[in-house]
């Protein structure tokens, strides 16, 4: 129950809020505070601070101007405080992050009686490693370079290596200029120049580290211990998850999570258990492992230690596992050959994830054993880790400390091959959604390899029982949670408990009387390609204002080039496509075209259907080539409407309506992003018109006028 002390304070908390920026209180702000104050609040606890019942995960739709952060922010912070647990406040976007970090959180804090401390948490590699840079700034690293050139996916050219660079930021390091945070780095930064800065989980030695007390990572790791408020991304959250939980953020149980822009979570949280692996490539991979490995033996000072010992067991090992491989790909010759794949038809899909009962077996003895070398790395790495506590092992110090982050980005691969291996020998429990599993023919003649890949078609299970079962408690938000004016996509994909509060905040704007929507009157449907973007061309001619600004959605990047290159000069004068530069770069240049009272027209894919933000005069007309159906040509997505269709339901009204439903709700977005907008709104489909399904993509639209 909220207790009269909590409610008071974010009652004031929302008046001052108003006042301080002039603006009237709104009921879907309000409804929205309301909810997600009664979930968190009525979250009971026991003696030990645990969270008891399941009531905990409020999910929230709130459309465009509802004001969700500052909604969340002040209903969410007073409540975990009192209740001993950190918030951590999970965005999609870099955008809404920064948003979220030097805006909202200090308005809150000056505007407030509500007091909070705050921070930024990020991943390892998004910080300079101190071992990585004086390996750099000494002689030795370039041979050490050569030496695991292969094994080491990061290797570069010695021409490649950029010293001045490293130079440069050993100074400001040391004159206290830079803290190592990649973001705030001054100068340009190539990712080769910076991913061989980095670390991960596996490289990373903590404590064992003769830098641990300076690391930049660590540093910022110790202001999570003490803030009230972490901004995070969805990716470092899952990340953190798929490690048990409290690697690098706070441990689940005692964490409040609220996942703004919470529609990407589901496909995020897939793409984290995703695996690929080349049977060629791997054999050269562990040949390469096995080349190296001998040169740590011949560093070891006691070759009767036990990372002699292993030493000594590793080559045989690999040969296992080379051998298992092996019989895979004799395997799958015969059946690839029968299969007819070639350079235009290359990708396999296994019908409802089932693979060949012998290709499962191998599977199985390969999971083992890239299991047992991983232990047996991993196992050299702990005796390296243990050199500082003096308990030698038969190396040096500084050969331990040489090749601890190698034994940690060798673990890392072979985690991701125990992995696949797991989920190709895993039978799927009927009573859950299967694993997609596939395999695809890449390059050719002596380059020809043959890939597997597997996933998750669905993330529900995974994030119920590394997520919400876990966790304190949690809001799911974003301006696009339903479909079709429903919340069942979400559900199915994400898997939030069926106790779960939901809401639906409508957008207070004036659609209406500020927008209209327009479906011309097209001859041809969009899979009559040709015909269908000469028709475009036509209405982008007529259609388009010279001096306004004006943005044009594409679902495929072929359609778009071709309206591009025919489209009379004048269109092409004012033309800005994706691609072309950074996207910031292009939206920079459009906004300054209209700030000199110049009209200018953007040419975008899927990435500018969301999270463009063109105001007032920025944006007055929106063109969408057509209905955002995905291409059904991802096995993860085909494997899920085979199941669907298995199940006696209709992949096509399941899936692939309700997610054009969300694109398109996304899409038309784009043009009112505050109260005082006003334009149009132009989809160039006639299938919105004359299928039945049309009638229901355009209820679930905000209710502009139509014409």
């Amino acid at each position: 129950m909220l207790s009269d002390k909590i409610k008071n304070e974010i009652q004031s908390a929302y008046r001052a809020s108003l006042e301080s920026k002039g603006h009237k209180p709104r009921v879907g702000q309000r409804q929205m505070i309301a909810t997600i104050a009664r979930t968190l609040g009525g979250i009971k606890q026991g003696t030990e601070g645990e969270r008891l019942g399941e009531k905990h995960v409020a999910v929230v739709e709130a459309g465009t101007g509802t004001g969700k952060t500052l909604s969340y922010c002040l209903s969410a912070i007073p409540i975990a405080k009192a209740k001993g647990v950190k918030l951590v406040i999970s965005t999609a976007t870099v955008a809404l992050q920064e948003q979220i970090l030097f805006k909202e959180l200090p308005d809150l804090l000056e505007h407030t009686e509500v007091a909070f401390r705050y921070t930024l948490a990020k991943g390892r590699g998004r910080y300079l490693c101190l071992n990585k840079l004086e390996d750099f700034m000494g002689s030795e690293e370039l041979a050490t370079d050569d030496m695991f050139a292969g094994l080491l996916e990061q290797h570069l050219q010695t021409d490649d290596v950029n010293t001045a660079l490293y130079q440069k930021m050993d100074e400001a390091l040391k004159n206290s200029d830079w803290d190592g945070d990649k973001d705030n780095w001054e100068g340009i930064l190539r990712d080769q120049d910076w991913r061989r800065l980095t670390t991960d989980h596996q490289q990373c030695t903590n404590r064992n580290c003769a830098n641990f007390s300076a690391c930049p990572f660590f540093k910022a790791r110790a202001e999570i211990e003490t803030a009230d408020v972490i901004v995070a991304n969805h990716d470092l959250v899952l990340a953190d998850l798929s490690l048990g939980g409290g690697a690098i953020l706070t441990p689940p149980d005692e964490t409040i999570y609220v996942f703004d822009e919470g529609h990407h979570l589901p496909d995020k949280a897939i793409g984290h258990f995703r695996h690929e692996i080349r049977l060629q490539g791997s054999i050269s991979w562990l040949r390469q492992l096995e080349k190296n490995l001998l040169t740590l033996k011949q560093e070891l000072t006691q070759e009767v230690s036990l990372t002699g010992q292993l030493l000594m067991k590793i080559p045989q090992q690999i040969q296992t596992v080379v051998n298992f491989i092996q019989y895979v790909q004799q395997g799958l010759a015969p059946y690839i050959q029968q299969l007819g794949l070639d350079l235009e038809n290359n990708q396999h899909r296994f019908e409802f994830g089932v693979v060949p009962e012998e290709l499962r077996q191998l599977a199985y003895s390969l999971s083992a054993s890239y299991q047992k070398l991983f232990g047996q790395i991993e196992s050299i790495q702990d005796e390296c880790k243990k050199v500082k506590q003096n308990e030698g092992m038969g190396v040096t110090q500084e050969t331990a400390e040489n090749w601890q982050p190698i034994l940690g980005v060798i673990l890392g691969r072979l985690e991701q091959a125990v992995e696949l291996w797991r989920l190709y020998s895993h039978q799927d429990d009927l009573n859950y959604p299967p694993n997609a599993r596939w395999l695809e023919v890449v390059g050719q003649g002596l380059e020809q390899d043959i890939e597997l890949g597997a996933s998750p078609i669905l993330a529900a299970h995974t994030l119920r029982m590394q997520l919400w079962d876990k966790c304190f408690g949690a809001v799911v938000t974003s301006a696009t949670l339903t479909a079709l004016n429903q919340f069942n996509r979400f559900n199915m994909r994400s898997g939030v408990p069926r106790e779960s509060e939901y809401l639906r905040v409508l957008s207070p704007f004036d659609f209406a009387n500020k927008a209209e929507l327009i479906v011309p009157d097209f001859v041809s449907e969009p899979n009559k390609a040709d015909d269908h973007t000469k028709e475009i061309v036509q209405y982008l001619n007529k259609r388009i204002d010279l001096t306004q600004g004006s943005l044009v959605l594409f679902s495929s990047r072929k359609q778009m080039e071709s309206v591009a290159d025919q489209v009379n000069d004048s269109l092409k004068a004012i033309l800005l496509i994706q691609g072309e530069q950074s996207k910031r770069i292009i939206l920079d240049s459009h906004k300054e075209r209209l700030d000199k009272d110049k009209g200018s027209l953007l040419f975008g894919l899927a990435s500018f259907a969301e999270g463009v933000d063109l105001p007032g005069k920025y944006l007055t007309r929106v063109f969408i080539a057509k209905i955002p159906f995905s291409v059904p040509d991802d096995p993860v997505e085909a494997t899920l409407a085979e199941w669907i269709q298995k199940r006696g339901g209709n992949p096509f009204m399941e899936i692939s309506i309700p997610d054009a439903s969300l694109k398109l709700v996304q899409a038309t977005g784009r043009l009112l992003r505050s109260e005082s907008d006003e334009g149009e709104i132009h989809i160039m489909d006639k299938r919105l018109k004359t299928k039945r399904y049309g009638s229901q993509l355009i209820a679930s639209l905000p209710p502009y006028k139509m014409r």
